[in-house]
Order: C-alpha cells, then structure tokens, then sequence
C-alpha cells in the first residue's frame, strides 16, 4: 500500500490556508514543524469571526478576500472554499486520523496533520468501493464512512446522508433499530467476513445480553444512558433505549429516577 506520510494536495491546502487567513495585524510569522509522522502548523490570529472547529467544513468568512481571490485566480487554492474539505477527505481517504485544530486559540490557529495510517483495512475497503464511486461522495459521506469504521454516534447532519450511502451499497442497518456500519458486502471483498459478523452482533437477543452482561458489573449502581450506549456503540441512542425498554418489559431491568439522574439496573 503506497500511501505517503503526508500528501502534496493536503500539505499545500494546510499552507496556503494559513497565509490566506491569516492575520496580518499580528506581526508573527507562520510556523510549520514536521516530524516523522506529524505536521503542524501555526499562524497568527484565531479563526475567522463565526468559524469554529466544528462547523469549519460548513462555513467559510475569508478573513483576507482579496488574498484569497488572488490564490485562487492563480490556480493555487480552491475558489470555493473547500480546500479544508479536500484535507478532511484525504485523511479518510488514506486511513488517517482527521486533522486537528487541537490548540487553537482567539491568538492563533493549530492545525495538525497526522502521517500514520490507522487502518490499512479501511482503505483497502474504498478501494472496492472504487474511484468514480468515490468522486461522487461529498465530504459528509467520508466523515459518514469515518465515523462508522471508529464506531463514533453520528451527528443529525450526518444521518441524513445514510439513505444513500444505503443505496449505493457501503453501509447498511445494524438489527432492528436505527444503527448502521459498514457492509457486508464490502468486508467480503476483504475477506474479513469474520469482522463483519463481530462488529454487527449475532442477533438482537446477544445485544441485550451484552446489556444485561454490563449492568451486572456495575451492581446497584446502575448505568446512564451514555454508557450504555458505549456497550453498543452501533447503535442509536433510540435503537439502545428500544432494547431497555423490552428488557423492562420483561422484568429484567429497572429504571430508576428520571432525566439526566436516571440509571437502568438489573431488576
């Protein structure tokens, strides 16, 4: 597998990022520093008014507009504001972990780029999935696959993309309720049928077992929601309170207190 430690379109976007937005008030210089199987870099100013880490791939304010036309005339970064999108699609893309604004304050912007691949696995998975499949992907279809090879809950954003990523055949439904993964098809072209069987659970009786299993360990003390949900990462918090409540039904758990108070326990 010949994936670079850091590639060119990713490292270029990462720079030209930070000259076009930086700010030009704050006499500082950028800094870029590199090792092995990490790059950073550092420029002046924190994001833009109304930019956060967290919707940076949904909004754009050019801090420096004229810069960025200029660049953007030139060839040099993408005119419509989706450079941070192509960096955040490559990470996926390669395996990678996403990049990170990890450090970033309202004095200056840390964006860190990781080299090392967390799973070759994965990216041998888009491969079958193949390339002109993968053009027509946006950027919230690979987070959509990333989350689900990290067993991470998706945003209400996100979830909107699953019916057709459903369609096209990479993801499918976890059970009854309203979890998904990556499909069977795909692990088969891997040759990974095993995994894909693990990662789903045998059926809806081995799920509430896992649930019962957990509240037997933690006693009288009862376990949130949240946690529970750790149990069955898969699945939706919907689709977990759907199997405690057929567990309640059956005299086999309880529920105690209400709101953010309330714990389940074994009956």
């Amino acid at each position: 597998m010949d994936v670079p430690s850091f590639d060119e379109v990713t490292v270029r976007e990462a720079l030209l990022n930070a000259v076009a937005h930086r700010d030009y008030r704050d006499g500082r210089s950028v800094f870029v520093r590199q090792w092995a199987r990490r790059l950073e870099v550092v420029s002046p100013g924190g994001l833009p008014a109304g930019i956060t880490p967290e919707n940076i791939l949904d909004q754009q304010n050019p801090r420096n507009r004229r810069l960025a036309e200029a660049l953007a005339k030139c060839g040099l970064i993408e005119r419509s504001g989706q450079g941070m999108n192509l960096m955040f699609e490559s990470a996926i893309r390669q395996g990678k972990p996403l990049p990170s604004f990890a450090g970033t304050s309202a004095h200056e912007v840390r964006l860190t780029l990781e080299g090392a691949i967390e799973s070759p696995a994965f990216v041998r998975f888009l491969e079958r999935v193949g390339e002109e499949r993968l053009r027509s992907f946006s950027t919230s279809d690979f987070l959509v696959l990333d989350h689900l090879r990290r067993e991470q809950p998706l945003s209400e954003a996100l979830k909107q993309r699953l019916p057709a990523l459903i369609d096209a055949g990479v993801i499918e439904r976890v059970g009854r309720g309203r979890g998904y993964m990556l499909s069977q098809a795909m692990y088969a072209a891997l040759g990974a049928r095993g995994v894909h069987t693990r990662k789903k659970g045998l059926d809806h009786e081995t799920n509430k077992a896992l649930l019962l299993k957990h509240l037997g360990t933690v006693g009288q003390v009862g376990s949130p929601l949240s946690e529970l949900r750790q149990v069955l990462p898969a699945l939706s918090a919907s689709a977990v309170q759907q199997l405690l409540a057929e567990l309640r039904r059956e005299g086999r758990v309880a529920l105690s207190n209400q709101r953010r108070w309330a714990r389940w326990k074994l009956a």
